[in-house]
Formats: C-alpha cells, sequence, structure tokens
C-alpha cells in the first residue's frame, strides 16, 4: 500500500476516535506495549489474531506481568474457553488483528464465533489493533474481497476446517457448511470512547 493510502488511513481512523500510529517496525511496537499500553497487573486477553502469534505477542502476554486469559493455554477444556470469552469482556486490554482496514478509515472483520468481534465492540477497557500495512484497502468493496478470497480461506486452512473456502482458496456462496465460519461481518466505524480502540500499524506483510 503507498505511503500517502497509509498515511490518509491513519488520519482518518483517528478522526473517528481511534488512536492510529504507523510503527517503524517490531521492536518498536514491544516497546509500546511493554512502555505505554500495557501495565503490571492488567488482565490482559488476545483474540484468534495470526499477526500477533507471528510476531509474539502472545509470548509477551504470557511471560509479563500480566494476568493471562489464555483460551490457548495447554489443558484448558472447551468449558474454560467459552468462560475465557466472556471475561473478556471485563479485561484491561484486548488483543486482536482485523481482517480489513479500509483507507477510510474502517474496520472490517468476519467472525465465526463473534467474541472476537463482541470484545472489539463492548467490554475491555483497550482494544490494540495490530496490522500490517497489507490489511488496508481502497474501500469496503475491496474490504469484502479481501475477506472472502484471503482471510477466510486462509483461516479456514489453517484451523484445519472441511469448508469449501478451505480446498477451493475463494469463497463459493450459499455456503452451509457445519464448519463456516463466515459468521458475523461487522464493519467499525467510529469508537464512541475516544482512544479505547488503538490501531498498531507495522510497514509489512502480517496475517490473513
Amino acid at each position: 500500500m503507498a505511503d500517502y493510502a497509509v498515511q490518509r488511513c491513519i488520519e482518518a481512523l483517528r478522526q473517528h476516535n481511534m488512536d492510529a500510529r504507523l510503527l517503524p517496525d517490531r521492536q518498536a511496537l514491544f516497546s509500546l506495549l511493554q512502555d505505554e499500553l500495557l501495565k503490571p497487573g492488567m488482565t490482559v486477553s488476545m483474540g484468534g489474531t495470526q499477526t500477533a502469534r507471528e510476531l509474539g505477542v502472545d509470548d509477551l502476554l504470557r511471560r509479563g506481568p500480566y494476568t493471562f486469559l489464555d483460551r490457548e493455554a495447554p489443558g484448558t477444556t472447551p468449558e474454560q474457553v467459552q468462560r475465557i470469552y466472556r471475561d473478556v469482556f471485563s479485561c484491561d486490554c484486548f488483543i486482536t488483528g482485523t481482517n480489513a482496514i479500509t483507507v477510510d478509515g474502517e474496520l472490517y472483520n468476519i467472525d465465526g464465533n463473534g467474541n472476537r468481534v463482541a470484545a472489539m465492540i463492548f467490554g475491555p477497557r483497550q482494544v490494540v489493533v495490530i496490522a500490517g500495512t497489507n490489511k488496508i484497502v481502497d474501500d469496503m468493496a475491496a474490504a469484502e474481497r479481501r475477506l472472502r478470497t484471503v482471510a477466510a480461506p486462509k483461516n479456514a486452512q489453517r484451523l484445519g476446517l472441511h469448508t469449501p473456502c478451505a480446498v477451493t482458496g475463494h469463497c463459493v456462496g450459499g455456503c452451509h457448511n457445519a464448519q463456516r465460519i463466515c459468521s458475523s461481518y461487522v464493519k467499525l466505524a467510529w469508537q464512541k470512547a475516544p482512544g479505547r480502540i488503538k490501531v498498531l500499524l507495522l510497514p509489512e506483510e502480517l496475517g490473513f
């Protein structure tokens, strides 16, 4: 994505009451998280974000001085995962990714269970969205295409699901597969609590 488009996206996100920043590299991201956004003793959690995993943010949360609501901890039962989904709503910080960001400053996401988009909308005191600039698209139509041809198929493949998109690499439409992960399509266009959502961009290709 061209530099002018990235800057336009950042300015638009700020106009929509979101704190948006372009960070120079991964080290700057970790410094910001540890020195400013995450405080010792905070209760934190993380959505199903491939970007944060690629960066090692989950490891930071596990070894840091935080109470980490970790749904992927060894031995976690399905019942405990469901409890974590609900406990996230009262946490201090929720870290997640996003499937697409328009240059007009809108976050667009697709979700299966709905726990990720629900927490982005309401609950956690702070939501930190980490994304590569590869997630920035021209408009909502491009965001929709990205979800159907990149995000959903790759996530279905990553999860080992037997959906049509996992086989074809793109949405085939009219899917009624029991393992379908395209349940909720959510556009975040405005944040009522100024700065609650923080969008941290890195100038590289990350996640799906």
